[in-house]
């Protein structure tokens, strides 16, 4: 692919100039002064030594600082690896070493996190520079060029570098516009992390579209639904224990008719959550995407959001989709592996030949997730791959967390499981096997510096063996049945 897009920003800011780019809690920019305030974190950048094609880390929470410096690395030519700063220092090492990080920029208080053997460029520690400093802008991208790694574990329980090409994020882009439609007055409420395909994809589809977005740093439900009665939002993006939250706190108000989507991503949602939206007249619109595919490629159309209640959706205008069982393509209704097509999915994973090769088929890409389509081509999805957890939006694979249970003294075999929970969804639940007793808190705090918070296990039973098959294979289904037999007490 050869095209080339115009800088982003810098055409925003010369089209729409006034326009509102972001309003977060204690300030608003338009886009003409977004644009300079990010020509200013250039000139910092390049003095801190920053380079074009160099792989800098972003450990950053959401605010317009970050905002900023995703746009400046842009201009630069830097790659920006987005780190997530709710994982361990250990995890954060292994995913700078891996993605040859030459830098991290990153707001004071997380710089803790970071070890000696990188180098950190504090935000806050930033200066103007008001002395002329030539700058070398990239005045174009390319569709080809990568644009940002996202990490996203695998099933081996080590994360991999999603490769996301300007072309992958732009396709993503116009593919949503085309299936959402836009309209100039629209707000779109960005709560989730910038350092998640679902944010940063909402950053950037506010410079393309040319609207206006409003940034919390967190949720909170409250603030969530005084934006949308108050502050003119239009869009919002959600997972399932987001939505719930904001219902309950909602109560018997409703959403101005301006609201036109509730986007909710991360997981299929309950049923009866949607039923509740259906009688407040909340237009839930379930997505289905990944880190891979660059955020939604199959998404509810507006005029089924009420009809198809439970479905995901058509793919993207510019993406294709099937169901697919032994190498065959599956009949309605027929459950399987969900396979996706189209511009925007990653061209591969950061120095990993072998788990990009096997990740497709004739250009169809293995999501490794199960679903049907039913006989007018709506996309139901059965389970986000059959042992993956999703807990408040965070995808955890149960791998990872049996390495690090593994690697504790006295444990034998570890597997792990998801079970429900009405605040987060999922929570993961570990069984053990040891060779003698173990200190469970003990165990927990081990995990605790390991492991994200989200990633310790709620639960841990003891078994004299785990269900593995005649090749060694955890049998998860054979754990699950331990639950449902009452046997994890």
């Amino acid at each position: 692919m050869n095209e080339t897009f115009p800088n982003w920003l810098k055409q925003r800011a010369n089209l729409t100039p006034n326009r509102l780019a972001v309003k977060a809690e204690n300030e608003e920019l338009t886009f003409d002064e977004l644009y300079k305030r990010v020509q200013n974190r250039v000139k910092q950048l390049i003095s801190h030594g920053v380079k074009r094609d160099d792989h800098i880390g972003v450990l950053m929470k959401n605010s317009v600082d970050m905002i900023e410096v995703i746009h400046a690395l842009f201009s630069v030519g830097a790659i920006a690896v987005l780190l997530n700063h709710r994982l361990t220092n250990q995890e954060l090492a292994f995913q700078l070493s891996d993605a040859e990080a030459v830098s991290v920029i990153c707001h004071e208080e997380l710089a803790g996190k970071l070890g000696e053997k990188v180098n950190v460029i504090v935000v806050d520690h930033l200066k103007e520079i008001e002395s002329p400093v030539y700058i070398e802008e990239i005045e174009e991208f390319k569709a080809d060029q990568v644009a940002t790694i996202m990490y996203t574990s695998g099933t081996t329980g080590y994360p991999k570098g999603v490769l996301q090409t300007f072309g992958n994020h732009w396709s993503s882009a116009i593919g949503s516009a085309l299936n959402l439609g836009i309209v100039q007055e629209d707000r779109w409420l960005l709560a989730v992390p910038l350092f998640h395909i679902s944010g940063l994809s909402i950053l950037f589809r506010s410079v393309i579209y040319g609207i206006g977005i409003v940034l919390f740093e967190r949720f909170d439900a409250k603030k969530m639904n005084r934006a949308i009665l108050e502050d003119g939002v239009t869009i919002v993006s959600v997972v399932t224990t987001m939505l719930n939250q904001m219902l309950v706190d909602l109560g018997h108000n409703k959403y101005p008719e301006s609201f036109r989507c509730m986007l909710a991503g991360g997981g299929p949602v309950p049923k009866d959550l949607l039923e509740k939206s259906l009688t407040k007249q909340i237009p839930v619109f379930q997505t289905y995407g990944m880190t891979e595919t660059s955020s939604q490629i199959v998404t509810l159309s507006p005029e089924y959001s009420m009809k198809k209640v439970g479905s995901a959706g058509k793919p993207l205008f510019l993406c294709q989709m099937k169901i697919m069982q032994n190498g065959r393509e599956c009949s309605p209704f027929e459950e399987g592996e969900i396979f996706v097509k189209g511009p925007t999915i990653t061209k591969g994973y950061w120095k990993r030949e072998e788990a990009t090769k096997n990740g497709f088929t004739n250009g169809w890409f293995h999501t490794g997730d199960q679903g049907y389509i039913d006989n007018h081509g709506f996309l139901y999805v059965l389970d986000r791959r059959s042992d993956l957890i999703i807990s408040g939006g965070e995808n955890v694979y149960p791998a990872e967390i049996e390495n690090v249970l593994l690697s504790y003294p006295a444990v034998q075999d570890a597997g792990v499981v998801g079970i429900e929970d009405k605040k987060w969804g999922q929570v993961p639940y570990a069984f053990l096997v040891t060779t003698e007793k173990i200190d469970r808190e003990d165990l927990l705090a081990y995990c605790q510096e390991r492991l994200a918070k989200y990633k310790v296990p709620h639960h841990i039973t003891f078994l004299e063996e785990l269900p593995r098959n005649a090749s060694n294979k955890l049998l998860r289904k054979d754990l699950r049945k331990y639950l449902e037999k009452g046997m994890s007490k």
